[in-house]
């Protein structure tokens, strides 16, 4: 299926989305570099929005999740539970809005030098659910390499 802009939330199952995904991440370091800076910018995320608006935020998670959940149980349950850390994380370690921006240029920066590297053009530049996606490729990157080592 060819990348394609779609009024809203995409009817595309989960290895659609990450087949697609793939396409633009081939490179190891490119992958290396997204398996980083993606889940920093995430947290760097919740990160500002707590530091505006507790609520709004934890709205705006539950859509997210919502969004997961279209696409798998298990995601949804692995991207909770990676939501949960990283509020924890920022309850123990508040930072100001400005540090969390800080992390959040920098991790951009760190992807931008990755799609560099691989040569292509981001994948949300076709369409902005990506930005999604890429938490979700990280998240079964790892679940898959979980099932490997049972």
């Amino acid at each position: 299926m060819s990348r394609t802009r779609q009024q809203g939330i995409s009817k595309r199952s989960l290895e659609q989305w990450l087949s697609e995904y793939a396409v633009s991440h081939q490179n190891l370091v490119n992958k290396k570099i997204h398996w980083l800076c993606v889940p920093t910018i995430f947290v760097s995320i919740l990160g500002m929005g707590m530091s505006l608006s507790v609520w709004f935020t934890l709205a705006l998670s539950a859509l997210v999740l919502l969004f997961y959940m279209q696409l798998s149980t298990p995601l949804f349950m692995a991207m909770g539970i990676f939501i949960l850390i990283c509020l924890s994380v920022m309850a123990f370690l508040p930072l100001s809005f400005k540090v969390w921006a800080s992390i959040f240029v920098i991790a951009w920066i760190g992807q931008f030098v990755g799609h560099k590297i691989e040569g292509k053009k981001p994948s949300f530049f076709e369409d902005l659910q990506f930005l999604l996606i890429g938490p979700a490729w990280v998240a079964n990157s790892l679940m898959r390499n979980e099932r490997h080592k049972e």
